[in-house]
């Protein structure tokens, strides 16, 4: 997949180059994993993740602390327990057990689903933002990803930054 973005790449810039003779062409790169990390909205939507998922999270800590001082109460009076109070305690952890993996899965999930779901509009977004800063830029071509090498001076993250943070 790669050997074919570079090759159109080439290609496109060959096309370009030929016909640059008429015009001056103006090129540059963007480096959008570092917009997604570093822009202002990539930041929202981390505290917007952060906000929804803190409470659920905190929820599974205390959950995971009740489990470990029952063991430990366990540990500590299971010799001088009777027999019914030990099995009961016994099957008291087991359960919070299961109960807790499943609700860590369920968390996971739920997360991981939030998370794309934020990063795929986030993109959308993103690309838009770029899209509308190269037009009203004058650039002629832009480069995202598929760049072995590009002079400093066509890198323009950081002016995609800076007019992401006036938004």
């Amino acid at each position: 997949m790669k050997v074919i973005n570079i090759g159109l790449i080439c290609l496109l810039s060959l096309v370009l180059w030929q016909s640059a003779s008429a015009k001056d062409l103006k090129m540059g790169v963007i480096d959008i994993a570092r917009i997604l990390e570093e822009s202002p909205q990539a930041e929202q939507a981390r505290e917007t993740l952060q906000k929804e998922f803190a409470p659920r999270e905190q929820r599974l800590i205390d959950t995971q602390k009740k489990i470990r001082s029952l063991e430990e109460q366990l540990a500590r009076d299971g010799a001088i327990m009777s027999e019914s109070e030990r099995n009961k305690l016994e099957r008291n952890i087991l359960s919070k057990k299961r109960d807790f993996k499943r609700n860590q899965d369920e968390f996971r999930d739920d997360l991981n689903f939030k998370r794309n779901e934020i990063l795929e509009k986030l993109q959308r977004n993103l690309v838009g933002s770029i899209q509308k800063f190269a037009k009203a830029e004058g650039f002629d071509l832009l480069f995202a990803e598929g760049v072995i090498y590009a002079d400093d001076a066509l890198n323009i993250t950081e002016q995609m930054l800076e007019k992401l943070k006036k938004k």
